[in-house]
């Protein structure tokens, strides 16, 4: 008879971050988002003459924009998978002159330990979701990236937590046959801020599937942000009022 041997467990891979929004966000909010992305950063980016940075690139919205107003290299960070993948799908489809364009770097930026790459960078709807930790790593990466003189253009996170739960419905989408939705519920949980987005796709028999993920915020306020990146050598650059988005520029060592 032969031995009987313990089998070893069968490991489960944790799925990854935005490993369910990635497939919704672009039927559901990429649409909006690309009107803000050239609305904030467009003429910003086309003054690029060396090369933009573009920090949690996601499903690419800021690095198609690069490509369109600008003529230099693009440098797009996105660790997450999920959203990588999505960005590849896109950047396979362009002409191959613009796709020779763009390096994807699947890490952190501190991770990637780019120097010196470009004289503009963009961080959309990024920050917010990084620890405090990651983001105190992320300001010296940034200032290592850009040159001096350089200018970074970020989407500020929340201010504050909320004081009670703030609701958003996304508007319904149809693809064939199925109509795509979303609904999302931000709530305070300590001293993070709980996002939570329940997505449906219905058919003519009804819901077909109900996926859902959850996602943390950290607030910090614009005064906060300002002097974090003072620290690192970055100043406010004038003219940049929208209260939801800061400019500033990184000073040069003499």
């Amino acid at each position: 008879m032969r031995p009987v041997t313990a089998r070893a467990p069968i490991a489960r891979t944790r799925p990854g971050p935005y490993a369910v929004t990635a497939e919704f966000y672009d039927i559901l909010q990429a649409a909006e988002d690309e009107r803000l992305v050239h609305d904030l950063y467009g003429r910003e980016v086309a003054k690029a003459r060396l090369g933009v940075l573009d920090i949690g690139a996601g499903t690419g919205r800021v690095t198609l924009m690069s490509l369109a107003e600008s003529r230099v290299g693009v440098h797009a960070v996105e660790p997450a998978r999920a959203m990588r993948t999505s960005l590849m799908t896109r950047l396979a489809a362009l002409p191959a002159r613009q796709r020779e364009r763009v390096t994807v770097h699947p890490h952190t930026l501190d991770e990637a330990a780019l120097r010196a790459v470009a004289d503009v960078a963009v961080c959309h709807n990024a920050v917010a979701c990084l620890p405090p930790a990651a983001r105190r790593a992320l300001w010296p990466a940034i200032g290592a990236a850009l040159v001096p003189g350089g200018s970074l253009f970020l989407q500020l996170p929340p201010a504050r937590l909320p004081a009670r739960s703030v609701e958003r419905v996304l508007p319904e989408q149809r693809v064939g046959e199925h109509t795509y939705g979303g609904h999302m519920v931000m709530s305070a949980a300590g001293d993070r801020i709980r996002t939570r987005v329940d997505y449906w796709v219905r058919g003519a028999e009804g819901v077909l599937r109900e996926p859902t993920e959850t996602f943390w915020m950290w607030p910090a306020s614009r005064s906060r942000m300002i002097d974090d990146l003072a620290l690192h050598g970055f100043v406010p650059s004038p003219g940049h009022d929208d209260p939801g988005f800061l400019a500033v520029t990184l000073r040069s060592p003499w």
